[in-house]
């Protein structure tokens, strides 16, 4: 039997109970999804643009009835594996030529990055359904979610299926707003999300020990 107390240190604080269909089941029976949106460059905006920016991103916020989390993943940029594809280029490269200008750019790209830390920003937003917070569900269903939640998203995939419904709801909505902004998203594939948390919680390791595809992983 698997107790908190026997469980690895990240899995102990991981609130996390399972990742299926895109969606992450909280050990609360809390779902969540996630986006990854992409930015503007507000400062390069002309006046009117800027305000209409403002005033786009002004109106999502006032439309939403719900909680979002909004993520900033700042990470030191790696190019160990650019470089190397490089060298790789290098060495096939029969003409001298080009070959020299490879080895020139791998040289400047290298002095560029050991100047200082190039830092590489991803932004996320955490769409949340809460069942509990439903206030069409009647007080027994609620009590019964409440003292057994993770467990019964587990046991009855119907049920799992109608509360991703409500949530893909939320998400729609999310993505509608955040294009009218002028933004990117897209919404993260259960690889997606695994990677996301593997990196997020194991970022040395990650970098030489890459996770395998979901498809591939056997759960004993």
């Amino acid at each position: 039997m698997v107790t908190k107390r026997n469980l690895p240190s990240t899995q102990r604080y991981l609130h996390v109970s399972e990742i299926r269909d895109n969606t992450i089941v909280m050990d609360d029976g809390t779902l969540r999804s996630v986006l990854l949106v992409s930015s503007i460059n507000f400062a390069l905006k002309n006046e009117d643009e800027q305000n209409a920016i403002i005033g786009a991103y002004v109106n999502f916020l006032n439309n939403l009835s719900f909680p979002l989390q909004i993520v900033i993943q700042s990470r030191e940029l790696n190019i160990a594996s650019y470089i190397e594809d490089l060298k790789r280029k290098e060495k096939e490269q029969t003409n001298e030529l080009l070959k020299a200008q490879i080895t020139d750019y791998i040289e400047y790209i290298s002095e560029l990055v050991s100047l200082g830390k190039i830092m590489n920003k991803r932004f996320f937003v955490i769409v949340t359904y809460n069942p509990l917070s439903d206030s069409r569900k009647g007080f027994m269903a609620m009590v019964k979610e409440l003292f057994n939640p993770a467990g019964s998203l587990r046991m009855k995939e119907a049920k799992f299926i109608r509360l991703q419904k409500e949530l893909s709801r939320r998400v729609d909505s999310v993505i509608s707003g955040l294009t009218s902004v002028g933004l990117n998203v897209a919404e993260l594939d259960t690889q997606g999300v695994i990677e996301l948390l593997y990196n997020s919680y194991n970022p040395d390791t990650s970098v030489n020990q890459k996770i395998d595809n979901v498809n591939n992983l056997r759960v004993k």
